[in-house]
């Protein structure tokens, strides 16, 4: 019954989010086309106005007037639908379909040496490139080509022969704008391929380096309390639960957060956890010859030393020396952060990297402000 009450409140915000995404994400370029039509509108109606061959300078006969007046109210009336969100489905087809009625009309209309009809009709391309595939744009192109060649022949008579270049010219526009516009999407296709490839080895190798230490660390700490319940060490048993617990507390903390990151949940928590990590300065130096197992687990304690100064010690800089001494290893990492709570504690992943292969860790117990580890690993493991 808990996992079914679960499921039922989870569904419906993942639904109306995926809703929400598909109705949003044209929002602004239909916007954008809307407010670019306006602008064809308002600048076709001053050129022709100011064109001398279109019924004479400063001069607009009736029915052009009309036409333009019209279209200047369906762009207005197209652009507030598309920016209240009223049928975003089906508003993108109906202004295809506007644009080309118009062009052909002002194409029987106005059609001359100066007529503003083939802009009409390249703007109809234009926006449906935009917004459609190369299919759509295509068809667009030729429904476009058809209605001004049959505009030309059967409105303009013997002087068919000045005009009939201006559809081949048109269609070899709609051609590029369609394929470019296609060479658009592929490449942005594969952008964001590749940007999720990345993401996604981002991701992993942050949980490999992270997430998945401190899991192996959980089990060699868990091993540790099994053995001392084992020897009926009763203190020192519930000593390491208690550190554990606070561990996997800190942990799951971090891993609640680093998730909320990802789905853009909290982008408020994340800026301000990344202004809590101090800029660190870090000096390493090694110098050491040891077999790969214990190469691995000595690279993995001074990764830890460096997150625990970088994330949680609120250090300004930091020293780490590794370095071989005689038949062991030592390792120091020392900072100037706030240090640990108690100098008795100690960082429990480091401590279980260094109690499985034998080593021994010891925290500084000068009165020095900061955080100052002294470990030793053997060198032959």
């Amino acid at each position: 019954m808990r996992k079914h009450r679960r499921k039922s409140c989870l569904r419906p915000p993942v639904r109306k989010q995926v809703v929400m995404n598909r109705r949003t994400d044209f929002s602004g370029l239909d916007l954008n086309i809307g407010r670019a039509r306006i602008g064809l509108s308002l600048v076709t109606l001053l050129s022709i106005y100011l064109d001398p061959t279109v019924g004479g300078a400063f001069r607009i006969g009736p029915t052009m007037l009309a036409v333009l007046m019209l279209h200047l109210a369906s762009s207005i009336a197209l652009y507030a639908a598309a920016e209240s969100g009223l049928a975003p489905g089906r508003l993108p087809a109906v202004w295809t379909v506007t644009d080309m009625v118009f062009a052909s009309a002002l194409a029987i209309l106005a059609e001359g040496q100066t007529g503003p009809s083939y802009v009409f009709f390249a703007f109809a391309i234009i926006s449906a490139g935009c917004r459609f595939g190369f299919r759509v744009t295509t068809l667009v192109t030729l429904c476009s080509v058809i209605v001004y060649l049959l505009t030309i022949e059967f409105g303009h008579g013997s002087q068919k022969s000045l005009y009939l270049m201006r559809p081949a010219y048109l269609a070899i526009i709609g051609y590029l704008i369609a394929f470019l516009g296609e060479q658009r999407v592929n490449f942005e296709t594969r952008i964001r391929d590749l940007e999720l490839a990345a993401e996604r080895e981002r991701i992993a190798l942050c949980l490999h380096d992270g997430y998945v230490q401190e899991l192996a660390a959980f089990n060699l700490r868990l091993a540790a309390c099994r053995e001392l319940l084992v020897r009926q060490r009763w203190s020192e048993a519930l000593e390491q639960v208690t550190e554990l617990r606070r561990g996997v507390a800190r942990e799951y903390d971090e891993v609640r957060s680093y998730l909320r990151t990802l789905v853009n949940l909290d982008q408020q928590a994340a800026s301000e956890a990344l202004c809590g990590r101090f800029d660190t300065q870090f000096t390493v130096q090694m110098s050491f010859s040891a077999r790969g197992p214990m190469v691995e687990q000595i690279f993995q304690i001074v990764l830890e030393g460096i997150r625990n100064a970088w994330r949680h010690g609120r250090a300004a800089c930091a020293r780490i020396n590794v370095a071989a001494a005689g038949d062991v290893i030592r390792i120091v990492v020392e900072d100037d952060g706030k240090g640990f709570e108690q100098k008795q504690t100690l960082p429990w992943a480091i401590a279980s990297r260094v109690e499985e292969f034998g080593g021994r860790l010891r925290v500084g117990n000068d009165q020095r402000a900061g955080a100052r580890l002294e470990i030793e690993m053997p060198a032959d493991d």
